[in-house]
């Protein structure tokens, strides 16, 4: 923590640099021979590293067959770090040895947590790390009931402790070559990697605040939020691609009605960041294509382990927009007013989400369209850009150049738009205030 000291970084800044050379550190150990099963470039290990730091899930090489276990230990490991946060670490270790943890590093905390404000963000990782190990092992428990007497004892738990860790941390990464669509009907594995990313996604803020509060009527705002439109969401999602994946026979065509329902409900849950799929993304209709992409986009909720824009900033802007059609100054939720400043910042993250997602498609689009048509260029993009790790079989496809793109991308989602942003500019305070002048809009 006193290098934090030494080097006059601002907090987003710091955040960005200890993220960055956490992965070039995981490519670094992903290319050494005991980490693969054949030597890969160091391009897919950088893009195998990005990945799993920022819990993206894409893959250039298959996790279960070019890795070892060391190799399949240190991408675990990675999408620990990167789903619980290297600061949150940082933080426990100093815990453990008795040190002081001073202000510059509370706010990088508070700024890798995504919180409002620097007091009471200790106690925050002290109560992170108490719910994420708890729910990884409770998980751990249920997925050896179904995977130990299929694998056997040591792979069992093995495949177990590795898929609670990537669906608690909405990471998407499997040892299995078609993630889990083997498993489309299985209640144990859709039920339980489900509820992990799920909760995972609602985010820690509203977790502790749910053990604190333990009722709904005296949960915070956000927490009330989250919770809510989660549900709604999710339902919507889950109707949605039932009814327009119905007659497709290549994914719920020629399932039974349990297991169209339960792929039909893991697909819409687990385009919240989590990147497991049940049935093949490539040949989903491109009507749930896109209705994919937009849930890919909004992502999961702030403080979580997954990406995106996030929820609670796509539910500020549809109600500043709702109000403004009302006539109403102000943007009201469970009857408590949202400050304008909020409006404001969910209004600059969509912005600068938009325009990043636009240019990565633009750019990739020109380079890589004589392989890969538009549609899976796009949902790549908002894949990587939301951390989730969903792909119709691109990623693989994707050039030198193309690969370098998605790998900023995922980086980009995993920090956030507003955080890269601050750290590449510098702080500017305006010394005169200009007089107003009303324009046309609209």
């Amino acid at each position: 923590m006193s290098l934090s000291r030494n080097i006059k970084l601002t907090p987003p800044q710091l955040l960005s640099s200890i993220f960055g050379g956490g992965i070039i550190i995981g490519a670094l150990l992903l290319m050494l021979p005991f980490s693969t099963t054949e030597p890969i470039t160091w391009i897919d290990a950088l893009f195998t590293s990005t990945s799993a730091m920022t819990v993206t899930g894409l893959a250039v090489v298959d996790t279960g067959t070019r890795f070892t276990v060391i190799g399949q230990v240190i991408i675990m490991l990675l999408i620990q770090v990167g789903g619980l946060g290297i600061m949150s670490f940082a933080v426990l270790i100093f815990i453990m040895l008795g040190k002081k943890i001073g202000f510059k590093e509370r706010m990088v905390v508070q700024q890798a947590l995504n919180q409002t404000n620097i007091g009471g963000v200790v106690l925050l990782v002290k109560r992170l790390f108490m719910f994420s190990f708890a729910i990884e092992f409770i998980a751990l428990i249920f997925l050896a009931i179904r995977w130990v007497p299929e694998f056997g004892w040591s792979k069992g738990l093995f495949f177990s402790l590795f898929h609670a860790i990537s669906a608690f941390n909405n990471a998407g990464f499997g040892l299995l070559s078609d993630s889990l669509m083997q498993y489309v009907g299985d209640p144990i594995i859709n039920i339980t990697i489900s509820l992990l990313f799920i909760i995972g996604g609602l985010g820690f803020t509203v977790l502790a605040d749910m053990w604190v509060k333990k009722s709904y009527k005296k949960l915070s705002l956000h927490s009330k939020i989250m919770i809510v439109s989660t549900f709604v969401i999710n339902i919507l999602a889950m109707l949605l691609i039932f009814f327009l994946e119905y007659g497709n026979a290549k994914t719920l065509g020629a399932l039974s009605l349990g297991d169209k329902l339960w792929a039909s409900y893991f697909q819409a849950v687990t385009t919240r960041t989590a990147g497991f799929n049940s049935v093949d993304i490539a040949s989903l209709d491109e009507s749930t294509i896109f209705l994919m992409i937009l849930l890919m986009f909004v992502g999961a909720g702030s403080a979580s382990t997954g990406g995106g824009i996030k929820l609670t900033t796509f539910v500020v802007i549809i109600f500043a927009v709702l109000s403004f059609l009302r006539g109403r100054e102000d943007s009201v939720l469970f009857q408590r007013r949202l400050n304008p400043i909020y409006v404001f910042k969910a209004l600059a993250i969509s912005m600068i989400s938009v325009m990043f997602v636009f240019f990565a498609t633009f750019v990739l689009n020109i380079f890589e369209s004589e392989r890969i048509p538009f549609i899976q260029i796009m949902f790549e993009v908002v894949s990587a850009f939301g951390t989730v790790g969903l792909s119709m079989g691109a990623t693989p496809e994707l050039s030198y150049f193309g690969r370098i793109i998605i790998i900023f991308i995922m980086f980009l989602g995993k920090l956030g738009p507003l955080t890269l942003m601050f750290s590449l500019a510098k702080p500017k305070r305006e010394a005169i205030r200009y007089p107003n002048e009303d324009i046309l809009i609209g």
